[in-house]
């Protein structure tokens, strides 16, 4: 199964960006295709397990619920497996924010996807590359909206 993997330099902390990814709730504010969020179960930090989201995907509303682990080992990562959707037979991914020297994030995003409907290879990457690159996009925008916010980097 291929993966499409993406990085992008973010001008805030790693603990931002986590904290940001992992606002569900707050989603439908800033990531472009997600209409609504319920936030089904919590861990006993308060994180959410299991996410049920609506989304614009390939032209229509697509419902899909995922079920996200938080890692030791790596104090900034969030992976995530499906557990149910009406229109993919899979929407596996993880997010990686690896701090950098000068104060920025290396954000890494990963995900495998799907469709219950087979469609051609070429057509299937195109849009997990779109789906990838939009989400990496709008977590840029909105980690570095929030950090100008809070006065990081500027002077």
């Amino acid at each position: 199964m291929d993966k499409t993997v993406e990085t992008a330099v973010v001008g805030a902390s790693p603990s931002e960006c986590y904290e940001i990814a992992g606002d569900f709730a707050n989603y439908p504010e800033w990531a472009g295709d997600i209409k609504s969020v319920e936030i089904l179960e919590r861990d006993a930090a308060g994180r959410g397990t299991r996410v049920a989201f609506r989304a614009a995907a390939f032209g229509r509303s697509a419902s899909y619920t995922l079920h996200y682990s938080y890692h030791d080992s790596l104090p900034y990562a969030i992976s995530w497996v499906q557990e149910k959707a009406d229109l993919t037979a899979k929407l596996d991914g993880n997010y990686q924010f690896n701090p950098l020297e000068d104060g920025t994030t290396e954000v890494i995003y990963s995900l495998e996807v799907e469709l219950l409907v087979p469609i051609p290879g070429f057509v299937k990457r195109r849009a997990e590359s779109k789906i990838v690159h939009s989400a990496l996009k709008d977590l840029k925008d909105r980690a570095e909206s929030k950090a100008n916010s809070n006065g990081v980097g500027q002077r």
